[in-house]
């Protein structure tokens, strides 16, 4: 695509598409980066609730680029990872998450020695401060939401949590931290691409992760503060300041462009 466009345009504009390789004007930490923003969305919801990160005990549905670096991005503030999963179900007894991932790499299943089998199912249902649902759209629904026992939910995947569930999350006086916000962590380092290569300047790892730190944080306290003041979910709140934004910006601008 990059290539395609440049050619036409009669030179090189590596920023038109994002996800590309270092060498072609990629962005360092942009594998991680989905994952990353979901442990500092984990971080911050723990504050929220007053519960210490040191010993925090997270459970993630899903070991795939976003599960996987989110139980990395957990581990390296403290948390204990409890259980993961893939589609054929899940395992607990692990030691770390890079241990279970080395297994996976090499056998293709997370059937690592020492570890316990459970279902995907059963998974959502154990006892933990906070439950990721990083895999599938809807897992979280009328039926497995009623078992569930996390103080904080978390959303890895896109669209993890029915309607039907966020109603039970709610009687149950859970906080779930939405996926347009748990999840913008991608999108966010490949803003951070398309800046770069507009610049011709290129940040290291560091630079990179502190960025995406300031800017979910920022925007998790927002969505916070505007949750209180409206008495509406962390869900609504988010929904309230994007589609203000998107008002606020055609209201100004006016009719055109």
């Amino acid at each position: 695509m990059m290539d395609t466009y440049s050619v036409n345009a009669g030179f090189s504009v590596p920023g038109v598409v994002t996800g590309k390789p270092i060498v072609l004007g990629g962005s360092l930490g942009r594998n991680s980066a989905t994952g990353d923003g979901v442990g500092i969305a984990v971080k911050e919801a723990l504050r929220v609730k007053n519960i210490d990160p040191k010993g925090a005990t997270v459970v993630i549905q899903g070991f795939g680029k976003v599960g996987y670096w989110a139980g990395v991005a957990c581990e390296s503030l403290g948390m204990k990872v409890l259980a993961v999963s893939d589609v054929h179900g899940g395992v607990t007894g692990f030691k770390s998450v890079n241990d279970l991932w080395k297994h996976f790499q090499e056998h293709g299943n997370l059937n690592a020695p020492g570890t316990e089998k459970m279902t995907n199912t059963e998974l959502l249902h154990l006892s933990c401060d906070v439950l990721v649902p990083a895999a599938l759209s809807d897992a979280l629904n009328a039926e497995t939401a009623q078992g569930v026992q996390a103080k904080i939910i978390v959303e890895g995947a896109n669209a993890p949590t029915t309607p039907e569930a966020d109603a039970i999350f709610k009687d149950k006086g859970i906080l779930v931290v939405p996926d347009i916000l748990a999840n913008a962590g991608g999108v966010i380092v490949s803003y951070f691409e398309w800046v770069q290569d507009k610049q011709n300047f290129f940040w290291n790892i560091d630079e990179v992760k502190e960025n995406l730190n300031n800017i979910l944080t920022r925007s998790i306290k927002e969505v916070e503060s505007t949750s209180l003041q409206h008495k509406v979910s962390w869900r609504d709140a988010a929904m309230m300041i994007g589609v203000g934004r998107v008002a606020e910006a055609h209201k100004l601008r006016g009719l055109y462009p």
